[in-house]
């Protein structure tokens, strides 16, 4: 039995450096966005979301994805970009974050790139941060093109969207 855990656990570990500076890049307006691909359980094709009443508009509502009740995000409208119309190619990234599930509504995705540490620069200091610029873990130089690349804890867990501390709550209940 402790052999299969043993076992279980470097498997476990062996997928996580597979996953290691990888990141899954899409398009928001101009901008190129990365999510680290340890953050994504998976990716969706668009489908029904059920809205809630009395939340800010970036928050679409929920999914029900194989018995899971999922809340949605759309990503243009949560950094303030122009909003875009959903298409064939809108998808849903399902990202988990201290054990919460949340889908990105995103206008496609672009690729996984590798990124190395050392190719990620600090955000820029902005004394007036724009919407997206507070949820930047850094920006990853690819050649001569640059991803922004998201935080995906301070993401979920901002003032205004608090889905982390909120699943936390109700687990201490």
């Amino acid at each position: 039995m402790e052999e299969n855990v043993q076992e279980l656990e470097l498997e476990l570990e062996m997928q996580e450096d597979v996953r290691r500076g990888k990141y899954m890049t899409f398009p928001v307006g101009a901008d190129v966005f990365g999510v680290e691909l340890k953050y994504v359980n998976e990716i969706i094709q668009m489908q029904p979301i059920a809205p809630i009443p009395e939340v800010e508009d970036f928050i679409k509502g929920l999914i029900n994805l194989r018995g899971k009740i999922i809340p949605v995000i759309d990503v243009a409208e949560r950094f303030g970009k122009e909003t875009f119309e959903y298409n064939d190619r809108t998808c849903i990234i399902v990202i988990e974050v201290k054990g919460v599930e949340v889908g990105l509504v995103i206008p496609s995705i672009a690729e996984v790139v590798s990124i190395d540490e050392e190719n990620i620069l600090p955000p820029p200091n902005i004394s007036h941060a724009t919407a997206q610029s507070k949820f930047i873990r850094g920006i990853g130089k690819i050649g001569n093109s640059v991803k922004l690349l998201l935080d995906p804890v301070k993401l979920l867990s901002d003032d205004s969207l608090d889905f982390t501390d909120e699943q936390e709550n109700e687990e201490e209940e």
